[in-house]
């Protein structure tokens, strides 16, 4: 039996864990919303109750670093993790508000695989902070952060294919002003992913 003098506090990974959650309940609820597109949906009040939600959850963790004297992470990484994830639950519900913004009436194709891309992301991130609590397995969590590096690339590779197809054939000036903006502002959430990967690849490599 290993024993440590240090004690290991579980709360934090608690906290962590439930912001993953959470952040893929929202990826979902996106990717629900724009496969079946509606402005009055009862998909973008959860968005936001689940946006709001993920700023409970950073507060309350920042207020549990300032009154923690021992971490069981250095405590820069866990700001940088609780952070990064409630920015992915932000832009969503960001590029939410510019669809009713901007009236959209339809979805595209282009938009939906983005928003899948996003969910995909949000799991393997997910499963990621969860393999924080045993830190025996690094290879495990490795894989999970390069899998979310390959869905960033992914991603990548959509918005220049909706990009692509908005510029060739450009019917209205303001509707490809508007869609730009909404592709690039999905195609965010997913770098925000592929950047708490980056956080968790230190993480393991400071705790190696």
């Amino acid at each position: 039996m290993s024993f440590s003098l240090i004690p290991k506090e579980e709360k934090f990974f608690d906290i962590l864990e439930e912001a993953s959650e959470n952040v893929q309940k929202t990826a979902v609820a996106f990717r629900d919303l724009v496969s079946n597109w509606s402005p009055t949906s009862d998909k973008i009040k959860l968005i936001q109750d689940l946006e709001h939600e993920g700023d409970r959850m950073t507060h309350e963790m920042i207020d549990k670093l300032n009154r923690s004297f021992i971490t069981p992470l250095d405590r820069e990484d866990i700001h940088s993790l609780a952070s990064e994830l409630d920015d992915v639950c932000d832009i969503i519900h960001a590029t939410t508000d510019r669809m009713q913004l901007f009236r959209i009436q339809n979805t595209t194709s282009h938009l939906i695989k983005m928003a899948e891309v996003i969910v995909r992301a949000t799991e393997v991130v997910g499963k990621a902070v969860k393999s924080l609590r045993d830190m025996s397995h690094t290879r495990r969590t490795l894989d999970f952060c390069i899998e979310a590096n390959r869905l960033e690339n992914e991603g990548d590779a959509l918005l220049k294919e909706a990009l692509g197809e908005l510029f060739t054939n450009p019917k209205d000036v303001l509707e490809v002003i508007k869609w730009k903006e909404i592709y690039e502002a999905t195609e965010f959430a997913t770098d925000k992913c592929e950047d708490i990967a980056n956080v968790i690849e230190g993480i393991i490599v400071k705790n190696a």
